[in-house]
């Protein structure tokens, strides 16, 4: 009966939370669509997955993307691969990317990322970006991937 109360009383909370507060962040996201056990902002993810997940700039399914911190996105951006669709161009599911009805803090599922890194080594990327319908005229530099499991060709 006291378990019901709780959760009715947090339910009514919630109703009271303006929209906006209640955006999807890219972390918790990725955190929980990928099993990969990090916390804090998407810039610090790469540091802390060193010496606990194996890292590497190969995309694979299930692996986290992870963007650099930038001066229009400071604290970075997570997402996780959903699918490979060439040796250039991969799927991700990710959240709080694009404008979506108006609102921020949307999940985007099978959103394109291009490799378009002069070496062809995913240092750079362009984003699908929903409210242009395309990929955008931003690029965006990449630590790489990190792996729940498998292997590493990290240096």
């Amino acid at each position: 009966m006291f378990r019901k109360k709780i959760v009715a009383a947090l339910g009514a909370l919630a109703l009271l939370i303006p929209a906006q507060a209640m955006a999807l962040q890219c972390a918790p996201f990725a955190r929980d669509v990928s099993g990969i056990e990090i916390f804090g902002n998407a810039g610090t993810w790469w540091g802390q997955a060193a010496g606990k997940y194996e890292r590497g700039n190969e995309p694979k399914v299930g692996a986290v993307i992870a963007f650099k911190p930038t001066r229009s996105m400071p604290i970075g951006h997570v997402g996780m691969v959903s699918k490979i669709v060439s040796d250039r161009e991969v799927l991700i599911d990710h959240a709080n990317w694009s404008v979506i009805n108006g609102r921020r803090g949307q999940i985007e599922r099978g959103a394109r990322v291009l490799d378009v890194s002069a070496a062809g080594d995913w240092s750079e990327v362009r984003v699908w970006y929903a409210p242009v319908n395309g990929l955008g005229t931003s690029s965006y530099p990449l630590y790489g991937f990190i792996y729940k499991d498998g292997s590493s060709n990290e240096a």
